[in-house]
């Protein structure tokens, strides 16, 4: 097992990538423009990266749509595009300790949860989709004997993918996966907070055989290469995760170029509720904790609010605190670190704002508090726990996206159930009873794409990802998110 000092002495060794990829070479930006990707734990300049605009976006999507035109990948059998997607997440597996430190020196994200979680997911999840291709069929149609209606799936042509900084790498194998197994050619544009993995993924998937063309990654802004990529009229699905308000951007984008479809991944305000019949609150509490402090709580499916029956509060209230002093941030190099750096200092400032607005709106803070921030020792904000809180307060509406966690009370069942649903979001909802009749009533009376019982965050590639409401409307992972990447096609021949 690697130590911290064997990480410290790996990440100086790292190579950055720093251009974009397009047509299975890195190069400058069109306008040569660059900028700085700084260490959050640290606040040192890691390398300065292209800043990709509406030049390069074009110059992708050329390449993106004459490599999907000539068929190279398009129209490879099925058997071969698997067996190079098979070989790149060989070569990920290889080069895991890699993008373990790319992410980990990029965003801040702990060494340890690149290791147990990012790093198997993502290469499970280009494995597990590659199995799929051979293995998905066309369908005839129960017409007459005298037609023949054949139903195909045909790949849309060219993909962008605009993924998000908490998740660098797997967020972006969640996309890239489906949309290259289907023989799409894809553009991905990472947050230009964390854009390292995915440049070196590309230098990998041409590695593995992945023609010149399919797969180009663009570093830049949303307001130039994303806007650039939501308007432009060759690009035919646009996959993205992120805020809900850029979401609605995108939409937008789409309405006013070719009508492209949009799978959004948006953001999330998901409720924990925690019933009196909890077999184990103990057990509650400490996943509780989990579902709010892992990543800094930079997490979409965080569960950022709790709603406890009252005659359990204080005695989950207590564990729960118990759980969340284990939180401590630290180097997130050091495998022994639970909690890194917030991604940026806007990102700080942004939770600081939340908890100071829970204070004057009558919260009462039973851990952590404002963060304190000391310049040049990173973006550090420290586990905080409001009680007393309610859904007319403004932390409990909006989504912090960082270490803040509120309790709220409820009596009745009828009562948890329209307070877990008096949100916009609708991304994921966590349920604590040993009572199997409840779980399944609570569970479908939550507005919400993922329902949790007993547990929290789990899932694996045979299962979709994904919310209702503001919190999107797209499926990431599973059968399903083939689904966004295809054209359903009707031939109907006359015998």
């Amino acid at each position: 097992m690697t130590n911290h000092t064997q990480w410290k002495a790996l990440s100086e060794s790292v190579v950055l990538r720093h251009q974009a990829y397009i047509n299975g070479a890195f190069q400058p930006a069109v306008s040569g423009e660059t900028f700085p990707c700084i260490n959050p734990a640290t606040e040192k300049l890691l390398v300065d990266v292209a800043s990709c605009d509406e030049a390069d976006v074009n110059l992708a999507v050329d390449s993106a749509l004459q490599a999907y035109r000539s068929g190279v990948w398009s129209e490879l059998a099925p058997k071969q595009r698997k067996q190079i997607l098979l070989k790149l997440a060989d070569l990920l597996e290889q080069h895991k300790d890699e993008f373990a430190l790319l992410d980990t020196l990029d965003m801040g994200k702990s060494i340890s949860e690149m290791t147990a979680i990012d790093i198997p997911d993502s290469i499970d999840c280009i494995r597990w989709t590659a199995e799929c291709i051979d293995k998905l069929y066309g369908e005839i149609a129960p017409t007459g004997n005298d037609t023949l209606a054949l139903i195909s799936h045909e790949p849309v042509g060219v993909v962008a993918a605009i993924t998000p900084w908490n998740y660098p790498l797997m967020m972006a194998t969640w996309k890239l996966a489906p949309a290259l197994a289907a023989g799409n050619s894809v553009i991905l544009k990472p947050s230009e907070k964390s854009p390292l993995s995915a440049l070196r993924l590309a230098e990998l998937a041409t590695q593995a055989g992945i023609p010149d063309g399919v797969f180009n990654v663009l570093p830049g802004f949303g307001h130039t290469a994303g806007k650039a990529l939501g308007l432009h009229h060759d690009v035919n699905v646009l996959a993205f995760t992120g805020s809900t308000r850029v979401a609605g951007m995108l939409m937008e984008y789409a309405g006013q170029s070719n009508l492209k479809r949009v799978w959004l991944e948006a953001g999330g305000k998901s409720p924990n509720l925690i019933f009196e019949d909890c077999d184990d609150v103990k057990k509650a509490a400490a996943t509780a904790a989990a579902a709010i402090f892992s990543n800094q709580g930079e997490v979409c499916i965080a569960c950022s609010r709790i709603y406890v029956q009252k005659s359990i509060k204080a005695e989950f209230t207590a564990a729960l605190v118990e759980a969340a002093s284990h939180y401590q941030p630290s180097d997130p190099l050091d495998p022994a670190t639970n909690m890194g750096p917030m991604v940026d200092g806007a990102q700080l400032e942004t939770v600081a704002r939340f908890i100071r607005s829970a204070k004057e709106e009558g919260g009462e803070v039973l851990l952590g508090g404002v963060p304190e921030y000391v310049e040049g020792q990173g973006f550090y904000a420290k586990p905080t726990i409001v009680s007393e809180a309610h859904n007319g307060m403004t932390f409990v509406q909006e989504e912090i996206f960082g270490p803040v966690l509120a309790v709220c009370e409820f009596d009745t069942e009828e009562e948890a159930i329209a307070l877990a649903n008096d949100s916009k979001y609708g991304l994921g909802a966590s349920v604590w009873t040993a009572n199997l009749s409840r779980a399944h009533r609570v569970s479908r009376k939550i507005h919400s794409g993922m329902v949790w019982v007993n547990t929290w965050g789990e899932g694996d590639s045979t299962v979709p990802f994904g919310g209702v409401k503001a919190s999107g409307n797209g499926r990431d992972k599973s059968l399903h998110a083939m689904e966004k990447y295809t054209e359903l096609k009707n031939v109907w021949i006359r015998l």
